[in-house]
């Protein structure tokens, strides 16, 4: 049997915990401008309608308003992120760029001279951090790393480049996990190490777990491991732009391009997987992006509601979890508060 605690059942908690540090405030929906009825039939469904939910984190106005685990999981649970990790990866190469390690147009083989083909195609040559960051690489298949050894950054710098960097998306986790190589290659530290003093610690994201390759780089289209907490912390941070108690720890310019439609991905305005694509963020309907991974790990963000949703589960249809939060949450959202319930 499956164990849910519910929203309503730790608004009394608020007090207990508002004392410790790296908690993010909590406060009831009610206060925030959402009916605590409104929130229990969204989380009902979720439950009911999905196939295996971890847990569920609502933030309006930067407060948590409701917040659920199903058993086994708990608050201190860390969770594999799939490629959610790799909205972490583009953070790390957005500070990197503030401080000047790299930039977005700097060509990817010039990291590379070892690994590199003795004669690489035009397109490889041509072949930025900026085409890595929008999954457009100008490749027709994801590079396979599975057969390379330890030789994961050769693997990709030998597969073939048939389309001319920036004109072809294709999801390609092996091209986040050359940013994170390339990330090691400019500052001497994984994108671990890089990212523990300048986002894990401020935002109190404690001890994350994350693999890494044969190479002893951080695996920067997977690999991470964070509590659900550390999700909404993250996200939250993204709808702040970049801001956090009083220190912006994150250039807001890089907020803006990191979440904006940088490449076109479909045209099926109901798919949440063809509203555009950013630097390792998903555009996703209602003008809201969103970092996601393999079987429905989300940190989602409304900038328009100031709502931010953490989501960890094991679905098979990844779809359906947004359309519950798209059709139930949204018009549930008002911009006064509502007397207490």
């Amino acid at each position: 049997m499956r164990v849910l605690t519910l929203a309503v059942a730790f608004v009394f908690s608020v007090v207990a915990h508002a004392t410790e540090r790296y908690e993010l405030p909590r406060s009831s929906p009610e206060t925030q401008g959402i009916s605590s009825g409104d929130v229990l039939s969204l989380v009902e469904a979720l439950d009911t309608q999905v196939d295996t939910m971890n847990s569920f984190m609502l933030l309006r106005h930067g407060h948590v308003v409701a917040e659920g685990w199903w058993a086994p999981y708990g608050a201190e649970s860390r969770h594999v992120l799939y490629s959610l990790t790799k909205s972490f990866t583009s953070t790390a190469v957005g500070i990197a760029i503030a401080e000047g390690y790299l930039s977005l147009h700097d060509r990817v083989v010039n990291f590379f001279p070892e690994e590199s083909p003795d004669a690489p195609s035009e397109n490889l040559r041509e072949m930025r951090v900026h085409d890595l960051l929008r999954m457009a690489t100008g490749h027709a298949s994801e590079p396979d790393q599975r057969d390379a050894g330890e030789e994961w950054s050769r693997a990709f710098l030998e597969h073939e480049v048939p389309y001319r960097p920036g004109t072809h998306f294709l999801y390609n986790t092996p091209g986040s996990y050359m940013l994170s190589a390339i990330l090691q290659k400019a500052t001497g530290m994984t994108a671990a190490q890089f990212l523990a003093p300048r986002l894990f610690e401020p935002l109190g994201i404690r001890d994350p777990l994350w693999q890494k390759s044969p190479e002893n780089v951080s695996i920067g289209g997977y690999g991470l491991n964070v509590r659900t907490e550390d999700i909404a912390r993250f996200a939250q941070l993204y709808l702040q732009k970049g801001q956090w108690q009083g220190r912006q720890l994150l250039p807001a310019e890089w907020v803006e391009a990191a979440t904006s439609l940088q490449v076109a991905n479909g045209s099926n305005p109901d798919s949440d997987w063809n509203q555009g694509y950013g630097y390792q963020f998903w555009r996703s309907r209602h003008d809201s992006y969103r970092g996601d991974g393999a079987f429905g790990q989300y940190a989602i963000v409304m900038p328009e509601h100031d709502v931010v949703v953490a989501i960890t589960s094991g679905v098979r249809d990844m779809q359906q979890p947004l359309n519950l939060i798209f059709d139930k949450l949204l018009p549930a959202l008002r911009a006064a508060p509502l007397p207490d319930n």
